[in-house]
């Protein structure tokens, strides 16, 4: 199904939160600093949102349930134990594990496997953030830092059992949205795109693990939820030949394309399906079963719907899962009904204190159904998809309280509340694994007594490096690093190579 190309509104400026402006907060990652004052009309408003939704955040200085009265020794009992759990075998049961039916009775309690694979997905989302450069001093500013080989070998994701096979571009049409970050020097890789994502595939011991060979895409989202706070009700645009509409920003970002560009020759939707087309048919093709999975935090949970919503239409009967993090309503309950109508299958990861998955439709929403007798079904009203896992900031006794919208929304704060969850009414699991350091990558919500400074991930010495003169310099990116086109093409070529010979060694060792 071709998806018509749209014309991108610009997005609103990003606000501030949580102590920290967007411009330190996306910049973590090296550790640019930013002078910029913190908009307080939008924390004013963000703070009456918060108080209209009833989002029971706590007083800064009320922490419930500590576990550790001696941080100390928590120390010593957390540094000293593996980060993961042995992995299952889930091939019996992947089918519900995928959604098959709607994740029920999985949910709460939560099951441990089903767990394990939302923080897996989640990682693979958290990826598009961690290898993301958001230098706007580098001539790369906007791509990934490493090239698809290296991707998951950089960021500890190898242990999960995939390889990447694609990357995704994405670019606006008209004016810079918030989104998109571009480099301040005349001379970068791309003026119009963005590395938006990738397209990954489990490998044969982990497609033995999880019962079928799994296609995974991942899109990158937004940072910061001020991105949000001006943009509340945005138009909806048609899509299919039906009564459903999205959010016309999400399919601008997603469909966009320009001839005249390096990367966006092919919108993010083109791309995107036609790596996917070739994975479906090359795996069925050798008579496998084969999923797709598809994640994303916040912007990206947006454009995870709409990917799964083109992939159910060109493949009917693959089974189709979105798991995403923090995603913002897409579109109306028609587009609801035909997701619904064509299997697709959506969990959605929220936290109860966070403002972004409550919009667009903050006001006009899926409450509205409930008169539905009255005023006939809205076409206009925005709805949610798919079974909801609600977290709470206040049931992890490592979290900070007080008004954290950029600690609120961040993945990494998803993550360690999903390891922790063990149904709604329990207390945070002992037993979680996961790193709590993580939770401070880029925001500022692990209690003070953990001791971990705030925004710690950046790169050695901000990125720099010191020559053989002595002198701090930026360093060169290593040239099989740098983004080009050619190298997608010829990528593309061996990767086809690579599978057939795979599948020549699994199927028979003497070939090889």
């Amino acid at each position: 199904m071709a998806l018509p190309t749209m014309i991108h509104t610009h997005l609103p400026p990003a606000l501030s939160g949580g102590g920290m402006n967007r411009i330190s907060a996306v910049y973590a990652h090296q550790g640019v600093a930013s002078d910029t004052k913190l908009n307080r009309g939008a924390r004013r408003l963000a703070e009456s949102l918060t108080t209209l939704l009833n989002l029971n955040i706590e007083p800064l200085c009320s922490r419930k349930n500590l576990q550790y009265s001696n941080w100390d020794s928590f120390d010593d009992e957390k540094h000293n134990t593996p980060t993961t759990s042995p992995k299952e075998m889930i091939a019996d049961k992947w089918r519900e594990l995928h959604g098959s039916s709607d994740w029920e009775k999985l949910l709460d309690p939560l099951h441990p496997w089903l767990r394990r694979e939302i923080v897996k997905y989640g990682e693979f989302a958290q990826a598009t953030y961690d290898a993301f450069d958001f230098d706007s001093f580098s001539e790369y500013c906007g791509s990934c830092r490493y090239n698809r080989n290296k991707l998951f070998e950089k960021l500890g994701l190898s242990k999960n059992g995939y390889k990447v096979t694609k990357y995704i571009y994405a670019m606006s049409a008209i004016e810079m949205p918030q989104w998109l970050e571009r480099s301040r020097l005349m001379d970068t890789w791309s003026k119009d795109s963005n590395w938006m994502g990738y397209v990954a595939v489990s490998d044969d011991e982990e497609t033995r693990r999880i019962g079928r060979r799994d296609i995974v895409v991942a899109w990158r989202g937004t940072v910061a939820p001020s991105e949000w706070y001006e943009d509340f009700q945005r138009n909806l645009e048609p899509i299919g030949i039906g009564d459903a509409k999205v959010e016309h920003g999400f399919l601008s970002i997603y469909t966009s394309k320009n001839e005249f560009t390096r990367y966006n020759k092919s919108s993010a939707s083109e791309q995107v399906m036609k790596e996917v087309t070739k994975l479906v048919q090359f795996y069925q093709g050798q008579g496998e079963e084969v999923s797709l999975t598809i994640t994303g935090h916040s912007l990206g949970g947006a454009l995870a719907l709409l990917n799964a919503y083109e992939t159910a239409v060109n493949f009917p009967g693959l089974a189709v899962s979105v798991v995403s993090f923090g995603a913002p309503r897409v579109g109306n309950c028609a587009f609801r009904a035909e997701l619904d109508d064509l299997g697709v299958k959506t969990l959605r990861v929220v936290v109860k204190q966070d403002l972004v998955p409550r919009m667009p439709g903050i006001v006009f929403n899926e409450s509205l159904q409930r008169f539905d007798d009255i005023t006939g079904t809205l076409e206009w009203v925005y709805t949610h998809v798919g079974a909801e896992l609600k977290l709470d900031v206040s049931s992890s006794p490592y979290l900070k309280r007080g008004f954290n919208p950029l600690g609120f929304h961040s993945l990494e704060t998803y993550l360690h509340l999903v390891d922790g969850y063990l149904s709604a009414e329990s207390a945070f699991r002992s037993g979680a694994r996961r790193d709590v350091t993580l939770v401070n990558k880029a925001c500022d919500m692990l209690v003070d007594e953990l001791r971990i400074p705030q925004c710690w991930y950046q790169l050695a010495n901000k990125g720099l490096v010191c020559n053989e003169h002595g002198r701090w310099v930026k360093p060169r990116r290593e040239p099989e690093d740098i983004p080009s086109p050619t190298g997608e093409q010829a990528h593309d070529l061996s990767l086809r190579i690579e599978m057939q010979e795979s599948y020549k060694c699994s199927k028979n060792l003497a070939i090889c």
